[in-house]
């Protein structure tokens, strides 16, 4: 018999070439698209591959931002990158705010914030989608609440950053263009992003905001976006009371503002006009006008909550969100971290979200309707002995 030699192999891939084959892959996953609709074309990123039986994450940016100067900072932190296994996602670039845009001929009619809104659908159709979970900051947030009162079937969910359902008052219109004449342009956005007090102490952040407006975006596009953001209409919602047919969302909804945020007294309004059975009013501790890139860790976990609330990742794992409750229906108080963990009358309400499997987007049979988007969100099914007579409103602390 011949003698065989056992050698030692080396193995094909080793751990940085696995790394590398992963991040090639994700790059192969993200698509670049320019989607022709009725107002005009539109600018889409599509990150990883829709899934059939699920929805696909839409986002849509605030003003002086793209998608990436937007949203990178959150779905680039490690705990997002559970949630984008399961879903992929749609960046859509408001009408010439991508990287790279080209200005806009003279005499172009902007997209007013309907218009915006109405392309929407034609977006989903070039995907394929046949649903979307909604994310969107300040602009972009009225444009994806637009949507979803004219699409509720294209819609299964919201989180709304920075919402104003109102259109701007003369008083605030007087404002701006009085500051317009000794401020520039990306001055008068930094105050629509940032709160004064980010603006006076965090001045590394708000240099890189300002370098970015100023450099980055295409100036005269820019100017445009604003100018259909400062025309928009109230949003047209009130909050539905029995035997009315009120207009509002109807979907499960997450609205998300800052403690520090110039937005906060807006969002609290929207709060007022929403079912308060399916609405949910996170109000995060230490935070400014950008909770996703302040706080991208709370605000993955705070969606990651909202997503199981819809039957979604179902073994999704939480650790660092404090919740409270408040009984008002129509209005939602502060709590801190603290006063939140002392309401010690919840704990029997409480439940692991590791039994949210059983759930099976039960959300949509008529006995739950009653519950509100908290109940739906945050507690397992098995919590059935709670009070529903009267609708609760939410806050989360973080």
């Amino acid at each position: 018999m011949d003698d065989i030699q056992i050698v030692e192999t080396k193995p094909l891939l080793v751990d940085g070439d696995l790394q590398g084959l992963r991040e090639a892959v994700q790059k192969l996953q993200i698509k670049e698209h320019d989607v022709e609709t009725p107002h005009g074309r539109i600018h889409c990123t599509m990150k990883g591959v829709p899934k059939g039986d699920r929805p696909c994450i839409l986002t849509f940016h605030d003003i002086g931002l793209n998608h990436k100067t937007c949203f990178d900072t959150l779905f680039n932190h490690e705990d997002m990158h559970e949630i984008m296994q399961h879903f992929a996602v749609c960046h859509v670039d408001a009408p010439g705010q991508h990287e790279g845009a080209s200005t806009f001929s003279t005499g172009y009619e902007y997209p007013s914030m309907d218009q915006l809104s109405e392309m929407l659908p034609t977006v989903l159709k070039h995907f394929g989608l046949k649903s979307v979970i909604g994310m969107a900051v300040g602009a972009g947030a009225y444009v994806l609440a637009k949507f979803a009162l004219n699409n509720p079937n294209m819609v299964e969910g919201l989180v709304l950053i920075n919402i104003n359902p109102c259109a701007e008052g003369w008083m605030d219109w007087a404002a701006h263009k009085i500051s317009g004449w000794t401020h520039a342009m990306p001055d008068m956005i930094i105050t629509h992003l940032f709160g004064k007090e980010e603006i006076h102490h965090n001045h590394e952040m708000i240099a890189t905001y300002r370098h970015h407006i100023m450099n980055d975006m295409n100036q005269y596009n820019l100017h445009l976006f604003v100018k259909a953001y400062e025309s928009r209409r109230d949003l047209d919602i009130e909050r539905p009371v029995p035997g009315s047919n009120a207009r509002t969302l109807k979907c499960p909804t997450l609205l998300v503002v800052g403690d520090n945020s110039p937005a906060v007294e807006a969002v609290v309004e929207c709060n007022t006009k929403l079912d308060p059975t399916k609405a949910t009013l996170l109000k995060m501790a230490d935070c400014g006008g950008l909770p996703q890139v302040d706080q991208p860790g709370k605000l993955t976990e705070a969606f990651k909550y909202f997503i199981q609330g819809m039957g979604y990742m179902p073994s999704a794992s939480m650790t660092r969100l404090v919740r409270s409750r408040t009984a008002s229906g129509s209005s939602v108080h502060s709590f801190d971290g603290n006063r939140s963990r002392s309401h010690t009358n919840e704990g029997n309400r409480s439940r692991s979200h590791t039994n949210e499997g059983s759930r099976a987007r039960s959300h949509t049979s008529e006995n739950q309707r009653g519950r509100s988007q908290t109940d739906t969100s945050m507690d397992s099914a098995t919590n059935s002995s709670v009070d529903h007579q009267q609708p609760k409103s939410t806050e989360v602390s973080c």
